[in-house]
């Protein structure tokens, strides 16, 4: 991995990982298939309207999601790296601005390690965000295990 992804201000990022049952090819085409994507990216109870996702270096993700309270949540990245299977970083474009770094590790060969990291730019950007992403990270952690089970 760059070191320009892996290094960064501790005060400045949130941090969640997971380690779930699943080979790392699997795992990461449930994040790089918008198909399997869509199905459980976000908290629990919110759903996704994909309009674009070219998933390479450069290319775009632009996407709504749905909340349970009726809320709709524009969203626009754009990828700046992508190493398959290890490494997944995107920089989103719409409030909170962020970068998303990724990471797949080979734990056994039916076990892999997911760190996701969101970096900010400043101590209070980190910390606006802070306050509830740990506990939504997971749920979305969550999700991701109930699609590799139905996928594989």
């Amino acid at each position: 991995m760059t070191e320009a992804f892996s290094s960064t201000v501790p005060d400045c990022e949130i941090v969640t990982s997971r380690v779930v049952n699943a080979p790392i090819q699997h795992v990461f085409q449930v994040w790089a298939n918008p198909k399997h994507l869509q199905n459980w990216w976000g908290p629990a109870g919110f759903t996704n309207t994909f309009y674009e996702f070219d998933f390479r270096e450069g290319g775009k993700w632009h996407f709504i999601m749905h909340g349970p309270d009726r809320g709709n949540y524009a969203n626009e990245c754009i990828f700046v790296k992508i190493e398959p299977p290890f490494l997944i970083v995107w920089e989103r474009l719409t409030k909170p601005l962020f970068r998303v770094v990724v990471t797949f590790q080979d734990v056994t060969s039916d076990s892999t390690k997911i760190v996701f990291r969101q970096v900010f730019d400043t101590v209070d950007a980190c910390n606006k965000i802070k306050t509830f992403a740990g506990n939504k990270n997971e749920e979305v952690f969550d999700r991701l295990e109930k699609e590799l089970k139905s996928v594989f």
